[in-house]
C-alpha cells in the first residue's frame, strides 16, 4: 500500500477558523485570514471543535493518492459518500501479464490457503486473458477480475467528512486493509493540522466505544485533551 497527500488547502486551520469566525466580525474572511493571531485561531477552532458547529470544517480539503489497495477495500471507500474519486477503471486498462493480488494476512500466513488463493486467482487471469484475446471486450472480460485485484485510486475529502472516515475505519473493528489505510491517511493528515487531529480516530480516543456490545475490548489510548 502506498498513500500520499498530494495536496490540501493551505494552512487548513486558520482557513477553518476564518470561515467560522466571519460569521460574527464586521470584517471579510480574506482580512481575517491575514490578521487573525495564532492563539485567536486556536482559540475559534476549540470552539468549533467542541461545541458540534462543524460545517466550517468543510472548507478545507485533503486529496490523496491511494495505490497497491484491492477492490476489495475501494469498495467500501466510496460508502463514503461526501468526497471525490477516480479510480483506475477495468474497462480502460487492460492487462497482458497477471497483475499484483492484495493478499489478506490470514491468508499469508497459512500455507495451504496461500496455495488455493494463488492458484485461484492465476486461474482467473488466465481465463480473463483467454476472453481478451478471442475479441471479447475489456469491459466483459473484468467480470471475472476478483476483489483482490490491485487497484489505484485519487479520493478528496474536507476535514469534517475526514474526520467521520477516521472515527469509522481507524477502530480496530474496521477490516484490516482499509483501517491500515485510514490509520496511514491520518498520519498524513495530522501534521498539517495537529489541532483540529488531536484526537482524530476511533471513537474510544474520546470517550466510550461507541461500537456497543461490538466492542473488541482493546481501546486506543485516551488523546490528549484541547488547551
Amino acid at each position: 500500500m502506498d498513500v500520499r497527500l498530494l495536496y490540501h488547502t493551505p494552512e487548513p486551520e486558520r482557513a477553518v477558523a476564518a470561515a467560522a469566525r466571519l460569521c460574527y466580525a464586521p470584517v471579510g474572511a480574506a482580512e481575517l485570514l491575514e490578521t487573525m493571531s495564532d492563539e485567536a485561531v486556536r482559540r475559534v477552532l476549540k470552539t468549533v471543535l467542541t461545541s458540534g458547529h462543524l460545517s466550517t470544517l468543510e472548507h478545507a480539503s485533503y486529496t490523496f493518492a491511494i495505490d497497491g489497495v484491492s477492490r476489495a477495500l475501494t469498495h467500501q471507500l466510496v460508502r463514503h459518500r461526501l468526497a471525490s474519486y477516480n479510480q483506475q477503471s477495468q474497462r480502460y486498462v487492460t492487462y497482458a501479464e497477471e497483475p499484483d493480488f492484495i493478499i489478506p494476512p490470514s491468508v499469508q500466513a497459512d500455507a495451504g490457503a496461500r496455495r488455493i488463493f494463488d492458484a485461484s486467482t492465476a486461474a482467473v487471469f488466465d481465463a480473463y486473458r483467454t476472453l481478451l484475446d478471442a475479441g471479447i471486450p475489456a469491459e466483459d472480460a473484468r467480470y471475472l477480475l476478483p476483489n483482490a485485484m490491485e487497484t489505484k485510486i485519487v479520493v478528496t475529502m474536507n476535514i469534517r467528512e475526514l474526520l467521520h472516515f477516521f472515527e469509522l475505519r481507524c477502530c480496530k473493528r474496521a477490516q484490516w486493509e482499509i483501517r491500515e489505510l485510514a490509520l496511514r491517511m491520518l498520519a498524513l493528515a495530522e501534521v498539517t493540522a495537529p489541532y483540529i487531529f488531536l484526537d482524530a480516530g476511533a471513537a474510544c480516543r474520546r470517550g466510550p466505544c461507541s461500537e456497543g456490545k461490538k466492542t473488541c475490548g482493546d481501546p486506543y489510548a485516551k488523546a490528549p485533551k484541547r488547551d
